[in-house]
Protein backbone atom coordinates (compact mmCIF):
# COMPACT_ATOMS: atom_id res chain seq x y z
CA UNK A 1 0.00 0.00 0.00
CA UNK A 2 1.33 3.38 -0.95
CA UNK A 3 1.16 5.95 1.81
CA UNK A 4 0.54 9.52 0.74
CA UNK A 5 1.58 12.19 3.23
CA UNK A 6 -1.02 14.84 3.96
CA UNK A 7 -0.17 18.32 2.85
CA UNK A 8 0.79 20.77 5.60
CA UNK A 9 -1.96 23.25 6.44
CA UNK A 10 -1.54 26.65 4.88
CA UNK A 11 -0.35 29.40 7.20
CA UNK A 12 -2.41 32.49 7.95
CA UNK A 13 -2.53 35.10 5.22
CA UNK A 14 -1.32 38.64 5.72
CA UNK A 15 -4.92 39.85 5.94
CA UNK A 16 -5.70 37.34 8.69
CA UNK A 17 -2.55 38.35 10.58
CA UNK A 18 -3.56 41.98 10.23
CA UNK A 19 -6.97 41.20 11.75
CA UNK A 20 -5.26 39.44 14.64
CA UNK A 21 -3.05 42.50 15.15
CA UNK A 22 -6.06 44.82 15.28
CA UNK A 23 -7.80 42.60 17.85
CA UNK A 24 -4.61 42.40 19.92
CA UNK A 25 -4.30 46.20 19.82
CA UNK A 26 -7.86 46.60 21.05
CA UNK A 27 -7.25 44.12 23.87
CA UNK A 28 -3.99 45.81 24.87
CA UNK A 29 -5.62 49.22 25.12
CA UNK A 30 -8.52 47.72 27.08
CA UNK A 31 -6.17 46.02 29.55
CA UNK A 32 -4.10 49.18 29.98
CA UNK A 33 -7.34 51.04 30.66
CA UNK A 34 -7.66 48.95 33.82
CA UNK A 35 -4.55 50.54 35.28
CA UNK A 36 -4.20 53.84 33.37
CA UNK A 37 -6.90 56.50 33.23
CA UNK A 38 -6.96 58.41 29.93
CA UNK A 39 -3.75 59.01 27.94
CA UNK A 40 -5.17 57.12 24.94
CA UNK A 41 -3.05 59.10 22.49
CA UNK A 42 0.14 58.38 24.45
CA UNK A 43 -0.67 54.67 24.64
CA UNK A 44 -1.35 54.56 20.90
CA UNK A 45 1.98 56.23 20.15
CA UNK A 46 3.83 53.80 22.42
CA UNK A 47 2.26 50.83 20.66
CA UNK A 48 3.03 52.29 17.24
CA UNK A 49 6.68 52.73 18.23
CA UNK A 50 6.92 49.15 19.50
CA UNK A 51 5.34 47.65 16.38
CA UNK A 52 7.63 49.82 14.23
CA UNK A 53 10.65 48.46 16.16
CA UNK A 54 11.47 51.89 17.52
CA UNK A 55 12.10 53.61 20.84
CA UNK A 56 10.22 56.37 22.68
CA UNK A 57 11.19 59.44 24.66
CA UNK A 58 8.45 60.36 27.15
CA UNK A 59 8.39 63.89 28.50
CA UNK A 60 6.08 65.00 31.28
CA UNK A 61 5.97 66.43 34.77
CA UNK A 62 6.16 64.02 37.74
CA UNK A 63 3.07 62.11 38.77
CA UNK A 64 1.55 61.44 35.33
CA UNK A 65 1.96 57.63 35.60
CA UNK A 66 4.71 57.35 32.97
CA UNK A 67 6.45 54.57 34.89
CA UNK A 68 3.19 52.77 35.60
CA UNK A 69 2.25 53.00 31.93
CA UNK A 70 5.49 51.40 30.74
CA UNK A 71 5.36 48.71 33.42
CA UNK A 72 1.76 47.90 32.49
CA UNK A 73 2.71 47.74 28.83
CA UNK A 74 5.36 45.13 29.58
CA UNK A 75 2.80 43.07 31.51
CA UNK A 76 0.18 42.96 28.76
CA UNK A 77 2.89 42.07 26.23
CA UNK A 78 4.60 39.45 28.42
CA UNK A 79 7.98 41.15 28.09
CA UNK A 80 10.75 41.19 30.66
CA UNK A 81 10.97 44.63 32.25
CA UNK A 82 13.76 46.52 33.99
CA UNK A 83 13.72 50.04 35.33
CA UNK A 84 16.97 52.01 35.46
CA UNK A 85 17.00 55.20 37.53
CA UNK A 86 19.50 57.50 35.82
CA UNK A 87 21.56 59.54 38.27
CA UNK A 88 24.68 61.74 37.96
CA UNK A 89 26.91 58.96 39.35
CA UNK A 90 25.56 56.18 37.09
CA UNK A 91 28.30 54.53 35.00
CA UNK A 92 27.97 52.64 31.68
CA UNK A 93 28.90 49.35 33.37
CA UNK A 94 25.99 49.83 35.79
CA UNK A 95 23.50 49.39 32.96
CA UNK A 96 25.37 47.24 30.41
CA UNK A 97 27.10 44.85 32.79
CA UNK A 98 30.73 44.04 33.50
CA UNK A 99 33.23 41.21 33.47
CA UNK A 100 34.07 39.71 36.86
CA UNK A 101 36.83 37.31 37.91
CA UNK A 102 35.69 33.94 39.24
CA UNK A 103 38.07 31.49 40.88
CA UNK A 104 37.46 27.75 40.86
CA UNK A 105 37.69 26.59 44.53
CA UNK A 106 39.12 23.20 43.48
CA UNK A 107 41.69 24.04 40.80
CA UNK A 108 42.27 27.66 41.74
CA UNK A 109 41.94 28.62 38.09
CA UNK A 110 40.59 32.10 37.44
CA UNK A 111 38.22 32.92 34.59
CA UNK A 112 36.52 36.06 33.35
CA UNK A 113 32.74 35.83 33.30
CA UNK A 114 30.30 38.42 32.00
CA UNK A 115 27.67 39.63 34.47
CA UNK A 116 24.76 41.15 32.47
CA UNK A 117 23.36 44.48 33.60
CA UNK A 118 19.73 45.65 33.64
CA UNK A 119 19.96 46.49 29.93
CA UNK A 120 19.48 42.78 29.20
CA UNK A 121 15.69 42.89 29.25
CA UNK A 122 13.09 43.28 26.53
CA UNK A 123 11.58 46.55 27.77
CA UNK A 124 13.86 49.10 29.43
CA UNK A 125 12.54 52.11 31.30
CA UNK A 126 15.34 54.70 31.33
CA UNK A 127 13.89 56.92 34.04
CA UNK A 128 15.02 60.58 33.96
CA UNK A 129 17.58 59.92 31.25
CA UNK A 130 18.65 63.57 31.25
CA UNK A 131 20.00 63.28 34.82
CA UNK A 132 23.03 61.19 33.89
CA UNK A 133 26.20 62.45 32.13
CA UNK A 134 26.71 61.94 28.36
CA UNK A 135 29.16 59.10 29.01
CA UNK A 136 26.35 56.94 30.36
CA UNK A 137 23.73 58.28 27.97
CA UNK A 138 25.89 57.24 25.01
CA UNK A 139 26.04 53.68 26.38
CA UNK A 140 22.50 53.28 25.08
CA UNK A 141 23.39 54.17 21.48
CA UNK A 142 24.63 50.74 20.41
CA UNK A 143 21.84 49.01 22.32
CA UNK A 144 19.15 51.12 20.65
CA UNK A 145 20.57 50.88 17.13
CA UNK A 146 22.13 47.41 16.99
CA UNK A 147 20.20 45.67 19.81
CA UNK A 148 23.52 44.54 21.26
CA UNK A 149 26.27 45.76 23.58
CA UNK A 150 30.05 45.39 23.30
CA UNK A 151 32.08 44.86 26.46
CA UNK A 152 35.68 43.74 26.65
CA UNK A 153 35.87 43.27 22.89
CA UNK A 154 32.89 40.89 22.85
CA UNK A 155 29.45 41.66 21.48
CA UNK A 156 26.44 40.37 23.37
CA UNK A 157 22.99 40.36 21.71
CA UNK A 158 20.06 41.74 23.67
CA UNK A 159 16.80 39.80 24.03
CA UNK A 160 14.26 40.38 21.28
CA UNK A 161 12.04 42.27 20.97
CA UNK A 162 13.98 45.11 22.59
CA UNK A 163 12.65 48.59 23.40
CA UNK A 164 13.97 51.61 25.27
CA UNK A 165 11.34 53.93 26.74
CA UNK A 166 13.09 56.91 28.29
CA UNK A 167 11.51 59.62 30.44
CA UNK A 168 12.62 63.14 31.22
CA UNK A 169 11.26 65.96 33.34
CA UNK A 170 10.76 69.21 31.36
CA UNK A 171 10.63 71.43 34.45
CA UNK A 172 13.95 71.01 36.23
CA UNK A 173 17.00 72.08 34.23
CA UNK A 174 19.54 72.42 37.04
CA UNK A 175 21.85 69.43 37.28
CA UNK A 176 20.59 67.88 34.05
CA UNK A 177 22.37 66.84 30.86
CA UNK A 178 20.23 67.44 27.74
CA UNK A 179 20.41 64.57 25.28
CA UNK A 180 22.72 65.21 22.30
CA UNK A 181 21.07 65.56 18.92
CA UNK A 182 22.54 62.27 17.69
CA UNK A 183 20.93 60.37 20.53
CA UNK A 184 17.57 62.13 20.35
CA UNK A 185 17.45 61.20 16.67
CA UNK A 186 17.55 57.53 17.69
CA UNK A 187 14.11 57.83 19.29
CA UNK A 188 11.23 57.25 16.91
CA UNK A 189 8.79 59.33 18.97
CA UNK A 190 9.15 62.22 21.37
CA UNK A 191 5.87 61.87 23.27
CA UNK A 192 4.64 64.64 25.53
CA UNK A 193 2.47 63.41 28.40
CA UNK A 194 -0.09 66.08 29.33
CA UNK A 195 -2.11 66.64 32.49
CA UNK A 196 -5.33 64.59 32.73
CA UNK A 197 -8.73 66.16 32.21
CA UNK A 198 -10.87 67.01 35.22
CA UNK A 199 -13.04 63.87 35.17
CA UNK A 200 -10.00 61.71 34.47
CA UNK A 201 -8.21 63.22 37.45
CA UNK A 202 -11.26 62.55 39.60
CA UNK A 203 -11.12 58.88 38.56
CA UNK A 204 -7.39 58.75 39.29
CA UNK A 205 -7.87 60.14 42.78
CA UNK A 206 -10.79 57.78 43.44
CA UNK A 207 -8.81 54.73 42.38
CA UNK A 208 -5.60 55.57 44.21
CA UNK A 209 -7.25 56.54 47.50
CA UNK A 210 -9.56 53.52 47.79
CA UNK A 211 -9.23 49.76 47.99
CA UNK A 212 -9.24 49.50 44.18
CA UNK A 213 -6.52 47.15 42.87
CA UNK A 214 -5.53 47.49 39.23
CA UNK A 215 -4.47 44.46 37.22
CA UNK A 216 -3.68 43.74 33.58
CA UNK A 217 -3.68 40.37 31.83
CA UNK A 218 -1.19 39.34 29.12
CA UNK A 219 -2.53 39.77 25.61
CA UNK A 220 0.37 39.32 23.19
CA UNK A 221 3.80 37.69 23.45
CA UNK A 222 7.26 38.65 22.29
CA UNK A 223 7.34 36.27 19.29
CA UNK A 224 3.94 37.57 18.19
CA UNK A 225 5.23 41.15 18.39
CA UNK A 226 8.19 40.21 16.18
CA UNK A 227 5.80 38.65 13.66
CA UNK A 228 3.72 41.83 13.66
CA UNK A 229 6.84 43.94 13.10
CA UNK A 230 7.63 41.89 9.99
CA UNK A 231 4.03 42.13 8.77
CA UNK A 232 4.01 45.92 9.12
CA UNK A 233 6.80 46.29 6.58
CA UNK A 234 4.62 44.63 3.92
CA UNK A 235 2.10 47.48 4.01
CA UNK A 236 2.30 49.38 0.69
CA UNK A 237 2.85 53.13 0.53
CA UNK A 238 1.27 54.95 -2.44
CA UNK A 239 3.48 57.28 -4.44
CA UNK A 240 1.56 60.42 -3.44
CA UNK A 241 2.01 59.52 0.25
CA UNK A 242 5.74 58.92 -0.21
CA UNK A 243 6.03 62.27 -2.00
CA UNK A 244 4.24 63.95 0.91
CA UNK A 245 6.68 62.38 3.39
CA UNK A 246 9.69 63.59 1.41
CA UNK A 247 8.25 67.07 0.93
CA UNK A 248 7.39 67.31 4.62
CA UNK A 249 10.85 66.34 5.86
CA UNK A 250 12.74 68.39 3.27
CA UNK A 251 10.63 71.45 4.17
CA UNK A 252 12.13 71.37 7.67
CA UNK A 253 15.62 72.07 6.28
CA UNK A 254 16.37 75.81 6.05
CA UNK A 255 19.43 75.31 3.82
CA UNK A 256 17.49 73.75 0.93
CA UNK A 257 17.30 75.89 -2.19
CA UNK A 258 13.49 75.88 -2.17
CA UNK A 259 13.09 76.24 1.60
CA UNK A 260 10.07 78.17 2.84
CA UNK A 261 10.67 81.71 4.09
CA UNK A 262 9.50 81.13 7.66
CA UNK A 263 11.59 77.95 7.84
CA UNK A 264 14.76 79.90 6.99
CA UNK A 265 13.87 82.36 9.73
CA UNK A 266 12.75 79.97 12.48
CA UNK A 267 14.77 76.76 11.94
CA UNK A 268 18.48 76.34 12.59
CA UNK A 269 18.67 72.66 11.58
CA UNK A 270 16.01 70.41 10.10
CA UNK A 271 15.22 66.70 10.21
CA UNK A 272 17.45 64.09 8.58
CA UNK A 273 16.60 61.00 6.48
CA UNK A 274 15.79 58.98 9.60
CA UNK A 275 12.69 61.15 10.00
CA UNK A 276 11.44 60.04 6.57
CA UNK A 277 12.05 56.41 7.45
CA UNK A 278 10.20 56.70 10.74
CA UNK A 279 7.29 58.58 9.17
CA UNK A 280 6.75 55.74 6.71
CA UNK A 281 7.12 52.99 9.32
CA UNK A 282 4.86 54.69 11.85
CA UNK A 283 2.34 55.43 9.12
CA UNK A 284 2.28 51.75 8.17
CA UNK A 285 1.62 50.71 11.76
CA UNK A 286 -1.15 53.25 12.23
CA UNK A 287 -2.79 52.16 8.99
CA UNK A 288 -2.90 48.56 10.19
CA UNK A 289 -4.24 49.57 13.60
CA UNK A 290 -6.99 51.41 11.71
CA UNK A 291 -7.82 48.15 9.86
CA UNK A 292 -6.32 49.36 6.59
CA UNK A 293 -3.63 47.70 4.52
CA UNK A 294 -2.41 50.90 2.87
CA UNK A 295 -1.00 54.19 4.18
CA UNK A 296 -2.90 57.45 3.76
CA UNK A 297 -1.96 61.10 4.24
CA UNK A 298 -3.93 61.12 7.50
CA UNK A 299 -1.61 58.44 8.90
CA UNK A 300 1.45 60.56 8.16
CA UNK A 301 -0.10 63.70 9.61
CA UNK A 302 -1.10 61.83 12.78
CA UNK A 303 2.49 60.79 13.54
CA UNK A 304 4.33 63.83 12.16
CA UNK A 305 4.43 65.89 15.36
CA UNK A 306 5.98 63.30 17.74
CA UNK A 307 8.47 62.30 15.03
CA UNK A 308 9.61 65.79 13.99
CA UNK A 309 9.43 67.82 17.22
CA UNK A 310 12.80 66.55 18.52
CA UNK A 311 14.51 66.69 15.12
CA UNK A 312 14.00 70.40 14.51
CA UNK A 313 16.26 72.96 16.20
CA UNK A 314 14.66 76.43 16.35
CA UNK A 315 16.79 79.51 15.86
CA UNK A 316 17.57 81.97 18.61
CA UNK A 317 15.01 84.39 17.16
CA UNK A 318 12.31 81.71 17.24
CA UNK A 319 13.04 80.89 20.87
CA UNK A 320 13.07 84.58 21.75
CA UNK A 321 9.62 84.95 20.21
CA UNK A 322 8.33 81.88 22.05
CA UNK A 323 8.00 79.76 18.90
CA UNK A 324 8.82 76.15 19.72
CA UNK A 325 9.36 73.12 17.50
CA UNK A 326 5.72 72.02 17.82
CA UNK A 327 4.46 75.30 16.39
CA UNK A 328 6.97 75.09 13.53
CA UNK A 329 5.94 71.52 12.64
CA UNK A 330 2.25 72.44 12.64
CA UNK A 331 2.95 75.41 10.40
CA UNK A 332 4.94 73.24 7.99
CA UNK A 333 2.12 70.68 7.90
CA UNK A 334 -0.24 73.41 6.72
CA UNK A 335 2.24 74.67 4.13
CA UNK A 336 3.12 71.36 2.45
CA UNK A 337 0.72 70.60 -0.43
CA UNK A 338 -1.23 67.33 -0.37
CA UNK A 339 -0.88 65.14 -3.41
CA UNK A 340 -3.70 63.09 -4.87
CA UNK A 341 -3.63 59.43 -5.84
CA UNK A 342 -2.81 58.82 -9.47
CA UNK A 343 -5.70 57.61 -11.56
CA UNK A 344 -5.33 54.30 -13.33
CA UNK A 345 -6.26 54.68 -17.01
Amino acid sequence: MKIVEAAAPAGPTDVEQAQVLVKAYQKVTAELGNIIVGQQEVIEQLLIAILARGHCLLEGVPGLAKTLMVRGLSQVMELSFRRVQFTPDLMPADIMGTEVINEDPVTGRRTMNFLPGPLFAQMILADEINRTPPKTQSALLEAMQEHSVTIGGKTYPLPEPFFVLATQNPIEQEGTYPLPEAQRDRFLFHVKVAYPQREQEREIVTRTTSAFEASAQPVITGPEIIACQKLVRKVPVPDHVMDFVLDLVRCTRPHEADALGFVKELVEWGAGPRASQFLVLAGKVRAMLQSRFHVTLDDIEAVALPILRHRIIPTFNAEAEGVNADAIVQRILKAVPRGTPAKVL
